[in-house]
């Protein structure tokens, strides 16, 4: 009996263990692993980065508190995903969820923070707010809208190795600067016509800008700018060199503005046409730079320290004349005289020759 007890006692428990093992398995199977809860939770950022790198989604640089940042607008991030809607198969089991509410994620995750124009005013001259405004502030009610809403990215985009590459250059780059003085002279000739057309360049493109805008300006009343954003100070280098002007938000100027600086334009082309430089003041000119252009060009080190000795043996030479007459003798130093001077009786004596013999 206590053998059949016993067995009883030992198949219960191994039933009581089996019905545990079956209890702990599907509490366990029920319960997400910790690497799938972490891969969840990255799930979003990933969606949050491929969405930041997407070409389609236009975005703009501007300043949040003193700190650069890049932004969209809401309108345009419910656009981009209804065309993309492939881009949320990366929300895995969230990706039925609607715009809204992902963008609304995408807050509560503090991947994005929701912003707002600084200038809330149509400025002097316009007709409308600025699309893309240069300064924001923080909107105090963070949820997702698509009515004028701005939303920043708040995490680090990863950089591209181009970058990364670049950002070892700077170094290399800084050090060549340093050594321009002990470069060979064709490579001096080189660096400096590159420059300088770099330069001429630059400036040309300036001033064919300003031609286009004053005459269309004059002559239509239109405000073209090409290169918008040639001068600007917070824009990306893909917004910097953009050809095409952006549309002119701004009321039309009247024609008495434009008449006058057409006559002010006229005016300050025959004035300098009349003080233009003769050919004789252009050769002048251009033999002073050709001259400061030889000096940089041809100065080095070993011509530098040449000329320092050299110097300093005619400076040597002509103290050591000074010091000495022609016989060899050391010359005694005579004070000077000044108009005026009285010379006292005994110096006068001892300087008057003595013409006995």
């Amino acid at each position: 009996m206590k053998k059949t007890s016993g067995g009883g006692g030992g198949g219960s428990g191994a039933v009581g263990d089996k019905k545990r093992g079956r209890r702990s398995y599907v509490d366990s199977s029920t319960d997400t692993p910790p690497r799938k809860q972490a891969a969840k939770k990255d799930v979003f950022q990933t969606f949050a980065e491929k969405v930041r790198d997407h070409k389609e989604l236009e975005s703009r640089w501007a300043v949040l508190q003193e700190t650069r940042v890049e932004y969209f607008r809401g309108k345009d991030f419910v656009s981009f995903l209804r065309n993309h809607p492939e881009i949320k198969d990366l929300l895995e089991s969230d990706k039925n969820l609607e715009t809204e509410d992902i963008a609304n994620s995408l807050l509560r995750k503090n991947l994005i923070v929701r912003c707002d124009r600084v200038v809330k005013i149509v400025r002097p001259g316009k007709r409308k707010l600025s699309t893309w405004p240069a300064h924001l502030e923080i909107f105090p009610d963070q949820v997702f809208s698509d009515n004028d809403a701005f939303f920043a990215w708040t995490f680090v985009n990863r950089r591209p190795l181009w970058q990364t590459l670049l950002s070892f250059c700077w170094p290399v780059l800084t050090l060549a600067i340093c050594l321009f003085p002990v470069y060979p002279h064709q490579v001096k000739l080189l660096i400096l016509y590159f420059c300088a057309g770099v330069l001429l360049l630059i400036l040309c493109l300036l001033l064919l800008r300003a031609l286009v805008f004053g005459a269309l300006w004059i002559v239509l009343g239109k405000r073209v700018w090409f290169f918008p954003n040639i001068l600007a100070e917070e824009a990306t280098l893909k917004e910097l060199f953009q050809f095409w002007p952006q549309k002119d938000e701004g009321e039309g100027p009247k024609w008495t503005a434009r008449l006058f600086f057409a006559v002010v334009a006229v005016l300050v082309i025959l004035l300098l046409r009349h003080h233009a430089p003769d050919e004789a003041a252009r050769a002048r000119y251009q033999k002073r730079v050709s001259n400061i252009i030889d000096d940089v060009l041809e100065w080095s080190p070993r011509l530098a320290l040449s000329g320092m000795m050299d110097k300093q043996s005619m400076v040597n030479d002509t103290d050591s004349e000074n010091n000495t007459t022609d016989d060899g003798a050391e010359a005694t130093p005579q004070p000077d005289r000044t108009e005026g001077e009285t010379i006292p009786d005994e110096f006068e004596a001892d300087e008057t020759p003595d013409h006995h013999y």
